[in-house]
This record gives structure tokens, sequence and C-alpha cells, in this order.
């Protein structure tokens, strides 16, 4: 721990010179703050918080996998990833054995201004595992290849098949993305809360990203609709 410690510090370092991309799209009405964003952290201290979340969080997200889905692999690997010129994201995988990844590239980390903000994004990644989300996308990409396929079979163009295969699968793909987003959002929030965190400030991040806004076929929901549900989940509690 101590070896990646000094290995993502140094990293960190670097990205902090490094300008993150940002998205110049038309952007939704953002949800309302009362409070001015809190400033970035050091490098050491984003290194830490990052570490601390990871130890914190793990436990819990497995613990809740088990539960909720005893038949997934609940053995959850968290990395970063090195590039510093990578855009600032959090998405997760599944390896070759089955195992569940969540993947942090540096300018989230760098980005990211409390603890509450890394383990909100780290709960929502795992939520994803969680879910069920990823074989649940593929199923849908494979049945609107096949749709899609079929209607453009009647043409007898291969290349035409081909290209209707490949826009069904991507159509069929985003058809519930907003709708997994939203859900890893809940289940994030009620991890983040389990674990000893304030997923209300954590979700203060949607503050300081762009808004995807309601766009046809967009992947992600507005910025204000997912501060809502965290809102909803921490009002429950």
């Amino acid at each position: 721990m101590r070896l990646i410690s000094v290995l993502l510090f140094a990293a960190l370092s670097a990205c902090a010179a490094t300008p993150t991309p940002v998205d110049k799209g038309p952007k939704a009405a953002p949800p309302e703050r009362s409070a001015p964003p809190p400033a970035r952290v050091p490098s050491r201290t984003a290194v830490r918080n990052f570490i601390e979340v990871i130890e914190t969080i793990e436990p819990v997200a497995e613990e809740v996998c088990r539960v909720q889905a005893p038949h997934l692999n609940c053995d959850f690997l968290i990395v970063y990833d090195a590039n510093p010129r990578a855009p600032m994201n959090a998405f997760q995988k599944v390896d070759d054995d089955g195992r569940p990844v969540i993947i942090f590239t540096l300018p989230l980390i760098a980005e990211a201004r409390n603890v509450d903000e890394l383990a909100f994004v780290l709960s929502h990644e795992a939520a994803h595992h969680i879910a069920g989300h990823l074989a649940r996308q593929r199923r849908a990409a494979i049945i609107g290849a096949t749709i899609f396929g079929n209607l453009a079979s009647l043409s007898n163009d291969p290349q035409a098949v081909e290209n209707a295969q490949q826009f069904g699968a991507a159509l069929g793909a985003r058809t519930y993305s907003k709708e997994f987003e939203l859900e890893a959002d809940e289940l994030g929030a009620r991890i983040a809360l389990r674990a000893g965190y304030d997923p209300l400030r954590g979700a203060e991040f949607f503050f300081r990203i762009p808004d995807p806004g309601n766009r046809f076929l967009g992947t992600h929901p507005q910025n204000a609709d997912r501060f809502r549900v965290v809102q909803a989940v921490a009002q429950g509690a």
C-alpha cells in the first residue's frame, strides 16, 4: 500500500498541471446549492482520501453484493488509470475471470474535494455491478442488433445488414442507460451511507461536472435528477 501511495502521489502531482477536457455541450439547469464549492485538495490529501475510501467502501460494497447478488463475483478490484491526460471518469468492468474491476482516472481523483465525493463515486460504480447493469446492457444490445439486422436483411445487402446490426446494438445498449445510472445513484448512496459517508455531500460532485441535459439517446440523466435521487435516499435515512 505504501508503494501504491507513492506512485499515486507522483501521478497526481503530474496531473495537477494537466488541464482536464471539459464538455462544452448544452446544459440543463443544475440543482441549486446554498454554499460555494469546496476548494481542491493537495495531491497528498487526494491520495490519502482515495486509499481511505477504498479501505472503507470495499468491504461494505462486497457485503451488499453478496446479499443482493449472490450469483455474482463480489471480490471487487479497485485501481487507478495512471494516465494524467485521461478524461475525468470512473467506470466498472468485469475481467476475464469474472471479477468486477472499478477504475478511477487520475483527473477524477484530483477533482474530488473530499472523501464523501470519492465514496459516492466508488459506491455508484460498485452498484452498477451489483445491479447487473453490464449484463443487462449486453442483452439489450443483442436484441437491438437482432431486430435491426432482421429488418435490413430484406434488402439482401450484407453491408446494410452489418450497419443495421451495429446501429441496433448501439441503440439497444443505450435504451436503459439513464435508468441504470439512476439505479446506481440510489444503491450507491445507500452503500456510502452504510459505510459512514454522507452521500448528499458526495453528490455535490454533480455541481461541478458538465450536465448532459435531457438529450435524445443520452447515456446519462440530467445532473439535477441524479442529485434528487441521492437527496431522497439521504432524507429517508
